[in-house]
């Protein structure tokens, strides 16, 4: 069994679409796997059971990425056929069974909704998962050791629109791990990409003035290392994000903070999981497309005394 799964070139896309990807490996045993997605998204599927190859593709003028795709693929029978990307080379390919996309992106479902229906579990549709590689775990516990409940926390974004002022981050960790939080004493893990470092600095460097015992996981790390290491915290509070999909993956509980993006589509997926949003709501927040890039953070009207209310209330309901 042969099953060529084509999906995002983004994280938290990625991430999303995991969870028909974990259906078709259960419901075919001994399947080989091959993805193909952008680059930044290639080390979510590197622990992929089954896996033969990743199809790495560098966006190019007039979709001319997708050639490598079918040059890489047009030699082969394929069992299974999914394509999440709408490529009409997939069309092209030799295959037993082919799903697209089609215009199921374009209802008013949640992105895990919509891409379920594809298989048509739109349902009951499959929870994203990531799977480690052999290491990941051992090596999460060196960055995160043992000694009491750590709060994780995203305090960056792919867009300074959707990022949450850092003093609120800050006021909020503080709260959360204060004598009277949901956790009371726990050390703050502080996660982002190192191009993300701008984003974090403030954050870090207030909590530990402040005393708070911080780990700072800002750096290249591998995305399964970082999930890995989100898999050993008590709660994940952050600004809508692909870090923020993978942590509701990791099964912890999980609040999003949303602005100028829809938590209806894109809100943290688990029964453990919970969104927040500004005062204001998507269509009065987002900016005209000549603007998209000039402003600054969009997140100003969610303040701390909601977003805490909103944390100690998925804290007392994770289940």
């Amino acid at each position: 069994m042969r099953i060529l799964f084509i999906t995002s070139t983004r994280i938290g896309d990625g991430v999303l679409s995991t969870g028909i990807l974990g259906h078709l490996i259960d419901e075919n045993p001994g399947a080989r796997i091959t993805v193909v997605c952008g680059p930044v998204a290639k080390g979510l599927f590197e622990g992929v059971p089954g896996l033969d190859e990743i199809i790495v593709l560098e966006k190019k003028p007039y979709s001319l990425h997708w050639l490598k795709m079918w040059v890489k693929s047009i030699g082969k029978i394929w069992d299974v056929v999914v394509d999440l990307r709408n490529a009409p080379l997939s069309y092209l390919l030799f295959s037993k069974r082919q799903y697209h996309l089609g215009r199921a992106t374009k209802n008013n479902h949640h992105r895990v909704k919509a891409l379920a229906s594809v298989l048509g579990l739109e349902e009951n549709p499959p929870k994203p998962r990531l799977w480690l590689r052999d290491g990941d775990t051992e090596q999460a516990a060196k960055l995160i050791p043992d000694g009491g409940p750590v709060l994780a926390i995203g305090p960056s974004a792919n867009w300074i629109g959707k990022v949450w002022p850092a003093e609120n981050f800050t006021a909020l960790a503080t709260r959360l791990v204060s004598d009277d939080g949901i956790i009371p004493g726990a050390r703050i893990a502080v996660f982002a990409h190192e191009s993300e470092r701008e984003m974090a600095a403030p954050v870090i460097d207030a909590l530990i003035a402040d005393g708070r015992d911080v780990i700072d996981l800002v750096g290249k790390h591998h995305l399964l290392l970082v999930y890995a290491c989100l898999k050993r915290c008590a709660f994940f509070v952050g600004n809508d994000s692909g870090l923020m999909h993978m942590a509701a993956a990791a099964s912890i509980p999980a609040m999003g903070l949303f602005g100028p993006s829809r938590e209806d589509h894109y809100a943290p997926w688990g029964s453990k999981c919970a969104s927040v949003r500004t005062d204001l709501d998507y269509d009065a927040i987002f900016p005209s497309k000549d603007r998209l890039f000039k402003v600054g953070s969009l997140m100003g009207t969610l303040d701390v005394n909601k977003a805490e209310h909103a944390a100690r209330n998925l804290w007392q309901n994770k289940g």
